[in-house]
């Protein structure tokens, strides 16, 4: 239970000399704060707020320490913690509200807590003291933002790894069963070459059996056959060879099978081989054909495990630099979705694209971009069932590329639509997910000079990403030498003396292509925006 006392103002004044962030303030302004404020005691265990208490006090932590915890679905997590000399709650400036965690004291604890309403008289007339508490302020959100966007990219990490281990285990296992096998297999070449080597064939034979054996690896393995044709042809296969006294009929059967041979094929063998050298003969078919397979099979994992470290490598843009560039829309969505195959496939989503080739690029963060598509897609894929359905488009728009994320889950309740981009607003269960997501998603886009919208309803939810085509942002003077201005100034057709074509904005010095619509007005002349400079 927390214990509110008058502490006597000498005692408390100092207490407040010996924080260090106020130790230099002048004397007469910490007098003040003592005057003015109150010393509250807490036991271990007291709340000392609540989440949805109103914001109304300065607190500097004299003894003990208060743990902040967030509730997320019933349960709670610690997020942070401020203990002696650290200064928290209501600063000058601060246009939070309301509290948006718990604070629970850890063993005695004592706060001294000053009221809002004082504020403005210690604006008005304790400047130093004002500066010091609103440069906490400043730091406090920069550390809270850090330390909050690196916890979502954590989890995110997590989930991704998680579905990329998933992902790289199955062509990993693949290359190491198909080489286990293939090994087994080229060990009983030796004994089989032998018996090749004993057959007595024209060269007019020879090619007529390599022919059919090239023609039938050329077209591959034959995967349209359902599982009871399939059962049926290597039963006939297995009967024909039976009856010709051939060892492991049914092994070389389920092989010919895959390839298409049928007994009309084995027919062709039997009339260029004879009887004699039929069994060698086809043994050595089997052979090649199985090793053609198991190679084939390591070629395709290997493949896939490259995809997916290329994909890696894309959606991180980690052999790029960290700045703005041109960014095709359609390869980072590619690249995430591929991150997020394994999330998709567990609840079997079918995923229909809409992304023309020729979409424009945009100037973009790539990897916040990514970022942004990771968030929306799986949250998307945490709100369907089974069997549900995701269709992504995008599309240019006058100056902007528009991308739609729909998917059929149950929707966003509307007495909560307003709060999704809050701070630690979530439905997910706990270690789900941090209640970050939309809010960095909304940071990221605001950063791009974008906007995001969303509509919800059951069965239909849809994010709309709108995304600024090709703003750079450049010091006019630099632009000649720039080599991104110069590939934009091509991509648009622009020449260096074709000055009516951009926009020069003074003070930011961005350079925007003026889309075709405003290019030219009734009058003929350019329409610019703000001053125009020239080359």
């Amino acid at each position: 239970m927390a214990l509110n006392l008058m502490m006597p103002m000498k005692n408390t004044l100092e207490e407040l000399k010996s924080i260090a962030l106020l130790r230099d303030l002048p004397e007469a302004q910490l007098n003040w704060l003592a005057e003015k404020a109150t010393v509250r005691e807490f036991n271990a265990g007291d709340i000392a707020f609540k989440k949805g208490d109103p914001i109304e006090y300065l607190y500097v932590v004299f003894e003990g320490r208060v743990v902040f915890k967030i509730e997320q679905s019933g349960q709670f997590r610690e997020f942070g913690q401020i203990s002696k000399g650290d200064i928290s709650g209501a600063l000058p400036y601060s246009r939070a509200k309301e509290a948006v965690v718990f604070g629970i004291t850890a063993g005695a604890t004592r706060l001294l807590c000053l009221r809002k309403e004082h504020f403005q008289e210690m604006i008005r007339s304790h400047h130093e003291l004002t500066e010091v508490l609103v440069h906490t302020m400043i730091s406090r959100v920069r550390e809270f933002t850090k330390t909050q966007q690196q916890n979502e990219k954590l989890m995110s990490l997590g989930k991704l790894s998680a579905g990329l281990a998933h992902e790289l285990n199955n062509p990993a296992a693949a290359v190491v069963r198909s080489a286990a096998a293939l090994r087994k297999h080229l060990g009983a070449v030796p004994e089989k070459y032998k018996r090749v080597l004993l057959i007595r064939l024209s060269a007019e034979q020879v090619d007529a059996v390599n022919d059919l054996l090239f023609s039938k690896m050329a077209s591959g393995k034959n995967a349209k056959l359902s599982l009871r044709k399939k059962t049926e042809r290597e039963d006939e296969l297995t009967d024909w060879l039976d009856d010709r006294g051939i060892e492991d009929g049914q092994a070389l059967a389920e092989t010919f099978v895959e390839y298409g041979l049928t007994i009309a094929d084995l027919e062709k063998i039997l009339h260029e081989v004879s009887d004699k050298f039929l069994a060698p003969a086809l043994e050595w078919l089997d052979n090649v054909l199985n090793t053609e397979k198991l190679v084939k099979e390591i070629e395709e994992a290997s493949q896939r495990i490259a995809t997916l470290v290329a994909s890696i490598k894309t959606y991180t843009h980690m052999d790029q630099a960290p700045d703005q560039q041109l960014v095709d829309v359609k390869i980072g969505i590619n690249s995430t979705l591929t991150m997020l195959s394994h999330e998709l496939e567990k609840k079997n989503i079918q995923v229909t694209l809409d992304l023309p080739e020729d979409l424009p690029k945009i100037m973009a963060f790539a990897g916040e971009l990514n970022q942004v598509w990771t968030n929306l897609i799986d949250n998307a894929i945490a709100a369907m069932e089974q069997n549900g359905a995701l269709q992504i488009e995008a599309r240019p728009d006058r100056e902007f590329v528009v991308v739609r994320i729909i998917d059929n889950g149950a929707g966003i309740p509307q007495e909560i639509q307003s709060q999704i981009f809050d701070p630690f607003f979530t439905t997910k269960k706990m270690g789900e997910g941090t209640g970050l997501g939309l809010d960095i998603v909304q940071k990221i886009i605001r950063q791009h000079n974008a906007d995001i919208k969303f509509t919800s309803e059951p069965g239909r939810t849809e994010f709309k990403d709108f995304l600024a085509g090709n703003l750079i942002p450049y010091q006019w003077h630099d632009i000649e030498t720039s080599a991104k201005a110069a590939e934009l100034l091509a991509l648009h057709n622009i020449s260096k003396t074709d000055l009516p074509a951009l926009i020069f904005e003074d003070g930011s010095h961005r350079l925007l292509p003026i889309p075709p619509r405003l290019r030219k007005r009734s009058d003929s002349k350019p329409r610019l925006r703000k001053k125009c400079t020239t080359w």
